[in-house]
């Protein structure tokens, strides 16, 4: 592992956001219930624990147990900055806008390099980006 990898908790929408990550990012999902992991402390058809599997991105998720807050994101992006080619990340933040909120259009920037800002459908903040001479 080389970093942290986010690992949040949905009212009840683990599931349909892991399987929207894996279509965007072009990877597969891995989903146990709570019934599989022998959990009685939520439904047993919720997520108990869910995660993208081999793609370019990594993330975890669940849904949220008994009285367990589920996730909000104020005043945290998660950042895909030169990730990978400028196409590639310019497809990632139109389908992350897909039912979401584009917060600031992705573009050039008078530092020389692009990137813009969108809040997807679930309620997560991204910030993508690439330098100007990856720009197509």
């Amino acid at each position: 592992m080389t970093g942290p990898t986010p690992y949040l908790h949905f009212p009840g929408t683990a599931g349909s956001a892991l399987a929207f990550y894996g279509d965007v990012f072009g990877c597969g999902v891995q989903l146990h219930t709570f019934a599989e992991l022998g959990r009685a402390d939520g439904p047993a058809d919720a997520i108990a624990h869910g995660y993208l599997v081999e793609g370019p991105v990594a993330l975890f998720a669940a849904d949220v147990a008994g009285d367990e807050p589920p996730f909000r994101c104020e005043g945290l992006m998660l950042s895909l900055l030169c990730t990978t080619t400028s196409t590639t990340l310019r497809h990632w933040f139109s389908r992350l806008a897909e039912g979401g909120h584009v917060v600031d259009d992705l573009q050039a920037r008078p530092w020389g390099d692009f990137d813009g800002q969108v809040i997807d459908r679930h309620g997560v903040h991204w910030l993508i980006g690439f330098e100007s001479d990856d720009a197509d």
